[in-house]
């Protein structure tokens, strides 16, 4: 007999063996057909110019954390959107129940709307790409490698 600790220890296994069973049989099943294209570097899409030895914009990271506080604060929605039409909850309360609710809700989607217009004024949200910089460093690659690189990869 198994305990508690016995069955969950037993499920985990289990799932790991066929999540290494799976990418095993999908690895022995896939076509490998490399080639120069496949083999370049892949950055979201666009083709890589300059140097690799530049700093990234900070930007990014500024739009990146605003999405992720409003992605979190829409997960309050969705308890609130089940608790709202508790038929229960309004019998009992005339009605007021609805009420509360939504005034709750167009309070905290007021708040989320004055975050966002700060932001937007601030200029946090504004895309501008910066200009490409040489770095001014001395290396022990010389830059005329890296300037093969580039012209390697860049479109002419």
């Amino acid at each position: 007999m198994l305990s508690d600790f016995g069955i969950v220890l037993l499920a985990i296994i289990l799932s790991a063996i066929a999540v290494l069973a799976v990418l095993g049989i999908s690895w022995m099943l896939r076509p490998s057909k490399p080639n120069e294209e496949k083999l370049t570097t892949y950055e979201s899409g666009e083709d890589p110019i300059g140097n690799a030895n530049v700093q990234f914009n900070v930007k990014f990271y500024i739009v990146a954390l605003i999405f992720i506080l409003f992605d979190v604060e829409l997960v309050f929605l969705f308890p609130w959107a089940t608790v709202f039409g508790n038929k229960q909850y309004i019998q009992q309360t005339n009605g007021l129940w609805g009420w509360f609710t939504i005034a709750e809700m167009f309070i905290f989607i007021g708040i989320l709307a004055l975050g966002l217009a700060y932001v937007w004024a601030k200029g946090y949200l504004d895309w501008v790409k910066p200009e490409y910089r040489t770095p001014k460093f001395k290396g022990k690659v010389p830059i005329e490698m890296y300037n093969q690189v580039n012209d390697k990869y860049t479109d002419k």
